[in-house]
């Protein structure tokens, strides 16, 4: 049985331990420190840790003030105010300037669970993208994400990482794995059709892939934990050799996964995208497994997918 970790938990750790090897690393938080987990950071170099209160606008451009004198800022909160709350500073303050700026968005997507549609951004990748000059990751489980946090650290240039709070699977082996931006990872060849995933739902595409191989559909599965710059030489190549794609993401289907990979394939290699996510709809309260079941993020719902596209191909 894997274990289960939140990636918010991964990344408290990974900020921790580069607490001690980068002494250019700064913390600003919106008062949540104990759910972002920044407090680990805090314990261990509490003068390099600056609680800003709730004024994400203000903790923002202070990052940015920040960078221009050497350091390198993690912001963090939860994605709903990263994302939406302080989108103009992001844009204008950041990335607009290129700074040396880490926005690192816990909460994200409707697994937040109870806290309800007001937290639960399902838009933020969207968001994100847009922005000129923006790396973007939705890391899959703990492993990725310490990777993540650690390539972006060497990373000179404004990121964000889509963080989540509930605890998910590991899947990937921290002795073996290797992260870097801007490259998919291939998790499973596969001949019939090719599943692409993001953040938590890699292993929805896991479970899924299972399921297809019990019903002899061969399905190539891809790990896309960076959406900008995305992986387009992986991605056509799935296009060329498994003829169909279906994306899914715990994310609208507008603007995020979904939308990145048909950007890429419409204009280089045209092939039926069919895309798992939210239907542009809000979130709404309940408990995290009961909301991917009724939004449709379960493994026997990309199956369903997967056989829509191939029948498309056809």
């Amino acid at each position: 049985m894997s274990k289960k970790i939140a990636t918010r938990e991964a990344y408290g750790k990974a900020l921790a331990e580069l607490a001690n090897t980068n002494e250019n690393i700064v913390v600003l938080d919106a008062d949540l420190s104990k759910s972002t987990k920044t407090s680990e950071f805090k314990a261990i170099c509490p003068e390099r840790f600056f609680n800003m209160g709730i004024a994400e606008a203000n903790m923002v451009s202070v990052a940015a003030g920040l960078s221009t004198c050497g350091k390198i800022p993690f912001v963090s909160t939860f994605a709903m105010f990263a994302a939406g709350r302080a989108f103009e500073q992001i844009r204008n303050a950041i990335c607009y300037p290129r700074l040396n700026v880490k926005v690192c968005a816990t909460h994200a997507g409707i697994t937040v669970g109870e806290d309800g549609a007001s937290h639960q951004t399902v838009e933020d990748l969207s968001l994100m993208r847009s922005i000129p000059n923006m790396v973007v990751i939705s890391p899959s489980d703990a492993v990725e994400t310490k990777a993540a946090i650690e390539a972006i650290a060497e990373y000179n240039g404004p990121c964000y990482v889509r963080l989540g709070r509930a605890p998910v699977n590991v899947i990937n082996d921290e002795n073996n794995y290797k992260f870097e931006i801007g490259k998919g990872v291939l998790l499973n060849e596969g001949t019939d059709l090719t599943i692409v995933a993001t953040g938590i739902m890699v292993d929805v595409a896991l479970e899924a892939k299972e399921i297809l191989a019990s019903q002899g559909i061969s399905a190539r599965v891809i790990n896309i934990h960076t959406l900008k710059p995305i992986d387009s030489d992986i991605l056509v190549k799935a296009a060329k050799e498994t003829g169909a794609i279906v994306t899914v993401e715990e994310h609208s289907i507008i603007g995020g996964l979904g939308s990145a990979v048909s950007e890429v394939l419409d204009e280089v290699c045209p092939v039926p995208v069919v895309k798992v996510g939210i239907n542009d709809q809000f979130g709404q309260s309940g408990k995290p497994d009961e909301l991917l079941e009724y939004y449709g993020l379960t493994a026997a719902n990309v199956v369903e997918k997967v056989k829509r596209a191939i029948e498309l191909r056809r």
